[in-house]
């Protein structure tokens, strides 16, 4: 989506918002009852990058007097989250923001939430053939190009490079397979010379990065969809001593140290307090769509009208100067973690 649609759907949203404040009937639906509750559901629970995503979301909740709950599996195990995210449904909670692992798996239990009366939005990773009625992320097709442009800025349009990737999950893959496209298109003199699934898993990433080093000494750049491979990646890169450009998305503690010590040469990073924000006034909309009357068909239909294709949170670029921005722990600081 461009930005124009995007702040088309912004300017859409603050004008409704200013239109339901001037009803008072309408404006006193726009708060939580007492007790109602949200819940953001996650796979690989421990992960830093949700910390940012569930501010924003409790933030956001606060602003409405709503409850809300962080939730999910440790593992990294599709079965898992979906048994976690049935349990959230006892909760019987008024809406779900959710990180699908996976998309099809999820489309039966998403389905069934909204029958019963929980709304679900996704967030970062989509199940668009589920009844969910909004999606945010950041724009992944964006982000694979500002990465390619960048790829071939430093080290020029004619060299080797490879992948590491995470099939399955949505925005990983959107992240790698539109680069290569891009590529392809724009650069047809870089040379893909390694393309390795390492399922954001560190040890993985490091052992396929060793290999792909020692196939090819002359790989200039390596891209990676998120930063648990990352990790991985560069400690093989380093162990080598080998001169490779490293670029990925997302950002650990870990991944940050490694840019501020210029070790990984950028890092692209969602903006995730606004993901999480945004994805609360989604789902809470969704639950709260009584408090408008669109014209539309949803009474024929049966649908809910609050129906929001994309929204994009934005991404922002990390590099070695602007690095202590995204200081976890000093963000971290007089927060409330729960």
């Amino acid at each position: 989506m461009g930005t124009s649609i995007f702040k088309g759907i912004l300017a859409s949203t603050m004008l409704s918002a200013a239109v339901l404040t001037a009803a008072p009937a309408a404006a006193d639906g726009l708060k939580c009852e007492p007790g109602e509750t949200y819940i953001m559901n996650v796979m690989v629970s421990g992960h830093p990058y949700w910390v940012p995503v569930y501010q924003g979301f409790k933030q956001a909740a606060s602003a409405f007097g709503c409850e809300t709950i962080f939730s999910g599996t440790p593992d990294y195990d599709i079965t898992k989250q979906i048994a976690s995210f049935e349990q959230d449904m006892v909760k019987q909670p008024a809406g779900v923001l959710l990180h699908p692992m996976q998309s099809d798996p999820f489309i039966e239990p998403i389905d069934r939430a909204v029958d019963n009366g929980t709304q679900v939005v996704t967030f970062a990773a989509d199940s668009p053939k589920s009844k969910r009625s909004a999606y945010i992320t950041s724009d992944n097709l964006a982000e694979a190009k500002f990465a390619a442009e960048e790829i071939v800025k430093q080290v020029g349009d004619s060299a080797e490079y490879a992948v590491l990737e995470n099939p399955g999950q949505s925005n990983h893959d959107l992240r790698v397979t539109a680069l290569l496209d891009y590529m392809g298109e724009h650069y047809p003199n870089m040379k893909l010379v390694g393309r390795q699934a390492t399922n954001q898993d560190s040890n993985a990433a490091y052992r396929a990065t060793a290999s792909i080093l020692q196939a090819n000494p002359n790989l200039a750049a390596l891209w990676i969809p998120e930063a648990g491979s990352a990790e991985g990646a560069v400690a093989a890169v380093l162990e080598a001593e080998a001169k490779v450009l490293i670029m990925h998305a997302d950002v650990t503690p870990t991944t940050l140290e490694h840019i501020k010590a210029g070790n990984i040469h950028m890092a692209l990073n969602p903006n995730q307090g606004m993901q999480g924000f945004m994805g609360f006034m989604a789902v809470f909309l969704a639950a709260h769509s009584d408090v408008f009357d669109p014209f539309n068909d949803y009474k024929v239909s049966g649908y809910n009208p609050v129906q929001i294709p994309y929204v994009d949170n934005g991404f922002a670029v990390i590099t070695k100067e602007n690095a202590n921005s995204f200081d976890l722990n000093a963000y971290m600081e007089g927060r409330d973690p729960s």
